[in-house]
């Protein structure tokens, strides 16, 4: 735990339920973090913090819905010392301009952007507070690859990566990083259940299409993320703010 440690430091996750953010705060354990495992689900946040204390770490599970401020800012409250904050939760939607709803729209927009700024808002008080800290936002190469059928989502990632590169600028004196990363496509549960709800009895096939969107041939793992993630919210990197880095197996670059 030489390198890479986050010993003694407290950590809060949103959307570790499962997929990345679960991902993160697996690693984030075993690197030595105390985990705060904030989900809109009950049993998610619950099994997650369970896994991490019965293999000897430290965890608690904080049902929030991060759409709501009000709820966002009694959480954090009450965790009152943040070191790390890394913005995992997000709900993705297919669509275009014309054939979006305006519920989608918001949804998206609530979860994805609202949620974001609900965290910031209560977590940059508490960092300055303290002397400093580490944000790590989950933007996407949706925020600067025109993907078909993505409107809502696309918008919602590209607004992420401009709250990371505005939260940088206006705290780089207290002390404060922050950065985004744009993953390509990872092989989450989301990813089956999105297979298994729109291509039944074709889901190995549709799995093995969109896996190959990418130049290296494959669908990211969920603790390759996660990989990325710990290096850029540790004393390793703390010569690192404002910046977006792209893990997506070629996509952006090698995809034309």
């Amino acid at each position: 735990m030489s390198i890479f440690s986050l010993q003694d430091k407290q950590a809060i996750i949103t959307g570790a339920g499962s997929g990345i953010g679960k991902a993160v705060a697996l690693l984030f354990a075993k690197q030595g973090a105390v985990v705060h495992i904030v989900d809109i689900g009950e049993e998610a946040a619950g099994q997650t913090a369970q896994e991490i204390n019965q293999s000897g770490g430290q965890a608690v599970a904080h049902v929030v819905n991060v759409a709501n401020q009000q709820q966002v800012v009694e959480a954090f409250a009450k965790i009152d010392k943040i070191d790390i904050l890394v913005n995992s939760a997000g709900v993705s939607h297919i669509g275009k301009a014309d054939n979006t709803s305006e519920a989608d729209f918001d949804r998206i927009f609530n979860v994805n952007v609202k949620g974001i700024y609900n965290t910031l808002f209560a977590a940059i008080p508490l960092m300055k507070k303290q002397g400093g800290g580490v944000i790590l936002n989950m933007s996407s190469v949706a925020a600067v690859v025109g993907l078909p059928d993505r409107f809502a989502y696309s918008m919602s990632k590209g607004a992420v990566a401009s709250m990371s590169l505005s939260v940088a600028k206006d705290y780089i004196a207290d002390n404060i990083r922050c950065n985004s990363i744009s993953p390509g496509r990872v092989h989450t549960p989301f990813v089956d259940g999105f297979l298994k709800k729109n291509y039944p009895g074709k889901e190995a096939e549709m799995y093995e299409k969109l896996s190959k969107t990418q130049p290296i041939g494959r669908m990211a793992k969920p603790e390759e993320i996660a990989n990325l993630i710990l290096y850029l919210c540790s004393n390793e990197a703390s010569f690192i703010t404002g910046s977006d880095y792209a893990i997506d197996g070629g996509f952006i670059k090698l995809n034309n």
